[in-house]
């Protein structure tokens, strides 16, 4: 064999032996088709416009997924809880709605304070035939006599001063129905006073009495509530 011929059939030879090492060596026929995918992927995904950012849902961490579960209970808890305003303010009107709502949302019973079950029993035996807003309003006459330093300090006190309420006789104040509704509407309407969760309609005043009697007195009158007249 000439030496053209013979660098000739070696050159195919090497020829050969280089395609079939390209064949078959191991991953490179994955890799030639993974790399085609990509580029389809690559390829579709420029086609598909782009979602909008309120669309793209938040993926929660574990961490913050656990927080929220935990809170649960404590969040359904706080929304239970009556919110407590400040008289004289214009929210107080709204943290429950209505008189009747703040005074369902207190407890119908004393516990130990004293001067809660004091005021309930002044509301109780001058005003448990008055609609709400006149309990209210007779339950604001004994805590601001408290406050103005004419009265006793206390609702107790002012309760058993000599001459001041016809149901006192002695000093000592009458066991009322406990069991009754209107004691427990009256314990519930006495919470609403003392802990200021509603305007009452006879602001500021110190005297009332029934409209089936007319005292004469020179007072500033306040309000007119169901049986009662209020003065200043």
């Amino acid at each position: 064999m000439s030496s053209k011929k013979r660098t000739a059939c070696t050159a195919a030879l090497y020829l050969c032996v280089a395609l079939l090492g390209a064949v078959t060596t191991p991953g490179f026929a994955f890799e030639a088709e993974r790399a085609s995918v990509e580029s389809n992927n690559v390829e579709s995904a420029a086609k598909v416009p782009a979602a909008p950012v309120s669309q793209i849902a938040p993926v929660a961490t574990t961490a913050t997924a656990v927080t929220a579960t935990a809170l649960k209970p404590q969040t359904a808890a706080l929304a239970s809880v009556p919110m407590v305003q400040t008289a004289g303010t214009a929210a107080v009107a709204t943290s429950f709605g209505s008189l009747a709502a703040a005074v369902a949302a207190q407890p119908s019973n004393v516990g130990e304070d004293e001067q809660i079950n004091c005021l309930a029993t002044g509301i109780y035996y001058e005003a448990k035939g008055e609609p709400l807003s006149g309990q209210l309003a007779v339950a604001e006459v004994i805590l601001n006599r408290t406050q103005s330093g004419r009265f006793p300090s206390t609702a107790c006190g002012v309760l058993k001063q000599p001459g001041q309420f016809s149901f006192v006789r002695g000093g000592k104040l009458p066991e009322p129905n406990e069991g009754s509704t209107a004691w427990r509407t009256a314990v519930a309407v006495a919470h609403v006073a003392k802990r200021e969760l509603w305007d009452s309609p006879a602001d500021g005043a110190l005297f009332f009495h029934a409209r089936r009697v007319s005292p004469r007195w020179g007072k500033a009158r306040v309000a007119s509530v169901g049986n009662h007249i209020f003065y200043r």
